[in-house]
């Protein structure tokens, strides 16, 4: 088992941040091979909706500010998180 002590927390969060970008971008070229199309099932979650535009707007009168965010986890993003601990782990 590693050690933990001293570890940095932002260092896990970027890891953990790479990881589900990089499992996300191998998840979206995977998705036409017919064998690992599996990897990019996922789900979208969001604040508002975000395709129609309808997000949450706050409206100054000289100022607007709207805010949207919209999250889609897949299986890839789930592993290159893991990994992402593991490797975490590991150093």
């Amino acid at each position: 088992m590693a050690r933990t002590y001293g570890k940095n927390n932002w260092a896990l969060f970027l890891l953990i941040l790479s990881g589900l970008v990089v499992g996300s971008f191998l998840g979206h070229l995977a998705k036409d091979v017919s064998f690992l199309s599996w990897l990019n099932f996922g789900i979208n979650f969001a604040i508002g909706d975000t395709n129609s535009g309808d997000i949450v707007c706050l409206d100054l009168g000289v100022l607007v500010i709207q805010f949207g965010i919209r999250l889609k986890i897949t299986v890839a993003s789930v592993i290159g998180a893991l990994c992402a601990v593991l490797i975490y782990k590991k150093i």
